[in-house]
C-alpha cells in the first residue's frame, strides 16, 4: 500500500456497531477486526487502502471535525452537538436508515399547564420567584439545548450536565426538566415525564459523514470513492 490510508470510524459496541458491520458487509465490504478481538483497529476485506478506527459515537463525532478520521458512522444529534464549528468541519454525506432517536424536552407530567416551549418562560418566572433560582435543565447536549431554547426565547434556566440516566435527574432531585434522547418514550413515562408539543430539537438517525478537516490524498479519495459506489450499488 502506498501512502496513508483512509480511516472510517465505526462504532465500537451495541447495536449501532452491528448495523454499521452489516450496512458494509451487504455492500460486500465485510468489516473485521484486527489483533485482539476486543482490540480497537480493523480493515475491510479486499480494501488494503481503508484501516478502520472502531470508537464511541461520540469520540468519532469528535475526531471527524478535528480530521483525526477521514470518513465515520455516527449519529446526527452528536455531529450537530458538537457545535456550529463540528457542523461546518463535518459534512454528512447520507442517513442510513437505522439509529433513529428523538432529542426532545421533557418535564414532569404534573405540569399540567405546560404544554409547549412558550409556557416555560412563565414557569421559570414563578420559580424563581418562588425558589430564588433558575430551574435547572438536565442534559448532555449542551449545545444543542442552547440553541434550541434561545431560538423559542426561553432565558430563564441554567444547563445541569447529565453524566449518567438524565430521565432520572427529575425524580432525584437534581432538575426540573430535562432534554435527552427517546425512541418510543417509554422510558421518558416510566419517570412521569412528557415531551412538549413543540419540544422536537431534532429527529436524529445514524448517518455516515466525511471531516472536511481531515488530509484528502488522491488514494483516500479514490477509498471514498469506492465505498460510496458500494454502497450506491446496495442501494444503501
Amino acid at each position: 500500500m502506498s501512502g496513508e490510508p483512509l480511516i472510517l470510524a465505526l462504532p465500537s459496541k451495541g447495536r449501532l456497531m452491528e448495523q454499521a458491520g452489516e450496512l458494509f458487509a451487504a455492500a460486500g465490504l465485510p468489516v473485521r477486526k484486527t489483533g485482539h478481538e476486543r482490540g480497537y483497529r480493523g480493515e475491510i476485506g479486499g480494501q488494503n487502502d481503508v484501516e478502520i478506527a472502531f470508537l464511541s459515537a461520540a469520540e468519532i463525532a469528535y475526531d471527524l471535525s478535528l480530521g483525526r478520521v477521514h470518513l465515520g458512522i455516527t449519529g446526527e444529534n452528536l455531529i450537530r452537538e458538537s457545535g456550529r464549528d463540528g457542523v461546518s468541519r463535518t459534512e454528512i454525506i447520507r442517513p442510513l436508515g437505522f439509529g433513529k432517536a428523538d432529542v426532545v424536552v421533557a418535564v414532569p407530567e404534573c405540569w399540567i399547564d405546560v404544554t409547549r416551549m412558550g409556557d416555560l418562560e412563565d414557569v421559570s418566572a414563578m420559580f424563581f420567584r418562588r425558589h430564588g433560582r433558575r430551574l435547572r435543565v438536565a442534559t448532555k447536549y449542551m449545545n444543542l439545548t442552547r440553541r434550541f431554547f434561545s431560538d423559542k426565547g426561553v432565558t430563564g434556566y441554567r444547563l445541569v450536565e447529565s453524566l449518567g440516566a438524565t430521565e432520572g435527574t427529575v425524580a432525584g432531585g437534581t432538575a426540573e426538566m430535562i432534554v435527552d434522547i427517546t425512541s418510543t418514550g417509554t422510558t421518558l413515562r416510566a419517570n412521569h415525564l412528557k415531551v412538549l408539543s413543540d419540544g422536537l430539537i431534532l429527529k436524529s438517525q445514524a448517518v455516515l459523514a466525511r471531516s472536511k478537516t481531515a488530509e484528502w490524498q488522491p488514494q483516500t479519495s479514490d477509498a471514498l470513492t469506492e465505498i460510496l459506489s458500494r454502497l450506491d450499488t446496495n442501494g444503501s
